[in-house]
């Protein structure tokens, strides 16, 4: 019979992984247990919209961006990581180091931007530079490359003002996902682990057979639809006004390059995606799969998100039907198709756990 806990050696603590008492003495990981019934982890759904579309109330609308004074910006330029694109006028280090004589012209510009609902053009550029994947691939194999896309510092810094005052207005009025862990403070693959491990220990603790699902999405960042993505930020995130038109800006004309061994490719329009590089990106992606959450809650499957990474889990008895899974993974399909996404099937995994297979502790 398995404790309802999850244990987690002095080796594995770091790397998040579960694993059954050994010898040793290990620390102990004590969660609240959940009243288990099957096909369900007893997933909270009070503090989600359990429909496809949500409609955020207008008292906690983000209607526009606010200016920013001069300390906040110089300390948040401080902060920021010196990298940039080949194109920066002025390389982000001596930016940084000179900034103080150009602080006011920057704060006009970047406040400019905020108050008037517009990016600059010059800020929609990126440049792409692909690397190797790994040490000693074969570099004329361009499935070995990874491309890097690098934007104008300056961009990154504008990126950064947006994404704190939006950040306030999500978690004030909780709009994430709780079960998305990818890109958030205090969020982890270690903290999904746990939950995920100890929701399935909970389980076959409990008698019930397991199945988890690990769903991979094929290029899941670079085939967002802009004007999905723009209702999504309307409807899900409370997103209105003059922020709203900054972000149709921040999509609209966008452009990129390629720079090769010196040599460079012409620029191609960016018609979809969120920006390679960018600090808006992985935040607006969360938002863009929000509804996903909506569907496994709909049909009581339990699920985690990191990023793209989706793991569903389903408990039953052996004379349960599998069916409310079948349906739940054909209602995913089909919202990945109509939102432009695709699940890779070659790189989808199955894994079925049965209680009884588990030594007793």
């Amino acid at each position: 019979m398995l404790t309802n806990r999850l244990w987690l050696s002095p080796k594995q603590k770091g790397r998040g992984e579960g694993t059954a008492p050994n010898d040793e003495p290990a620390p102990v990981v004590h969660f609240k247990e959940p009243a288990l019934r099957a096909g369900s982890f007893a997933t909270d759904t009070s503090l989600f919209h359990i429909f496809y579309d949500s409609v955020i109330p207008p008292h906690v609308q983000l209607q526009s961006f606010q200016p920013i004074s001069l300390p906040y910006l110089e300390k948040t330029v401080a902060a920021m990581k010196p990298s940039g694109s080949p194109e920066d006028v002025i390389p982000p280090r001596l930016l940084k180091e000179v900034f103080p004589f150009i602080s006011h012209n920057v704060l006009d510009i970047l406040n400019s931007s905020l108050t008037l609902a517009e990016v600059p053009s010059a800020f929609k550029h990126a440049v792409l530079q692909p690397i190797l994947k790994k040490p000693g691939l074969d570099p004329t194999d361009y499935s070995n490359l990874r491309p890097i896309s690098k934007l104008p510092f300056l961009s990154k810094v504008l990126e950064k003002i947006v994404y704190e005052q939006m950040l306030t207005h999500l978690n004030d009025n909780q709009v994430m996902d709780i079960f998305q862990s990818g890109f958030r403070k205090q969020h982890s693959t270690e903290t999904a682990h746990v939950r995920v491990f100890n929701d399935i220990f909970l389980a076959l603790d409990s008698g019930f057979h397991v199945v988890l699902l690990l769903l991979d999405l094929s290029a899941a960042f670079d085939t967002i639809d802009h004007n999905i993505l723009i209702t999504r930020l309307q409807t899900w995130a409370g997103i209105s006004g003059s922020a709203l038109d900054w972000f149709r800006s921040y999509f609209y004309n966008r452009s990129a390059r390629v720079m090769l061994d010196g040599c460079s490719s012409e620029s191609q329009p960016l018609r979809w995606g969120v920006p390679q590089g960018s600090i808006l990106g992985p935040l607006l992606f969360n938002l863009y799969i929000l509804p996903l959450g909506a569907i496994f809650r709909r049909h009581a499957v339990s699920y985690h998100l990191y990023a793209d990474d989706c793991q569903i889990y389903f408990s039953f008895k052996p004379t349960q039907s599998m069916q409310v899974l079948s349906d739940c993974i054909d209602n995913v399909k089909l919202w990945l198709a109509d939102n432009f996404l695709h699940l890779n099937d070659s790189k989808t995994e199955v894994i079925v756990f049965n209680p009884h297979s588990i030594p007793a502790t």
